[in-house]
Formats: C-alpha cells, structure tokens, sequence
C-alpha cells in the first residue's frame, strides 16, 4: 500500500507544484507536504478522504520561505530519522512537540538527501 501512495504521489505531485517527504515507521507515518497554499489544502482534503490513511492529524501548518526538498515529488525516508520513540509517540510527544521540533527531523533528512 505504501508504494502505491508514494507511486501516486511522485506521479500527481509534479502537477500541483508540491514537493515533500514522507517518514515511515510501524507505528507511525509523518509528512512533510510544501508547495502552494491551494494546492496543499486540496491534497489534504484528498489523504483525510482516502481509506489508505488513518487518523489523519495535522500537527502544524506554516508558511515557510524556502523549501526542505524542491527536487523530491516525495522522498521516502527509508530508515526512519526520527527521535522519538514509540512509546513517546503513544504518549502525545507529536502533539506537544513545538514547530522547530516538528520540522526537525526533515531538516536532518533533507540535508542528507539534497535531491534524485
């Protein structure tokens, strides 16, 4: 299933100016969508509505002035760089967690992966 959501992405993404990555761990997903206001707010509308996705839950929603990945339709993080364990995800950390901690481990990931 995953791949089929990566697939469309990288395909429709393009489209729609959008660039961003995706982290993916067994017990939790976390995305990094940027591009044009209109164009995101009609993505997010579309993943809220998809079976694929479960609990769906915006952590934060900024204007930013330059992209983390401007080369990647969708990057996949394909060893997870995230800090938090599983038990502080289940204990809320996402949800108290401040923007610059959010943004945090794309900046690391976008460091590492400058584009394909």
């Amino acid at each position: 299933m995953l791949a089929g959501i990566l697939s469309a992405a990288r395909r429709n993404n393009p489209r729609g100016g959008i660039t961003g990555a995706l982290v993916c761990r067994q017990d939790l997903y976390l995305q990094l969508i940027e591009g044009p206001a209109e164009a995101i707010d009609a993505l997010y509308a579309r993943i809220c509505e998809d079976d694929r996705h479960a609990n769906v839950e915006l952590l934060l929603s900024e204007e930013m002035g330059e992209r983390l990945f401007p080369n990647w339709a969708m990057l996949d993080d394909t060893a997870p760089s995230l800090t938090w364990s599983a038990q502080d995800v289940a204990a809320g950390v996402l949800e108290a967690a401040s923007p610059d901690e959010l943004r945090a481990p794309f900046v690391r990931l976008s460091a590492a992966n400058p584009g394909p």
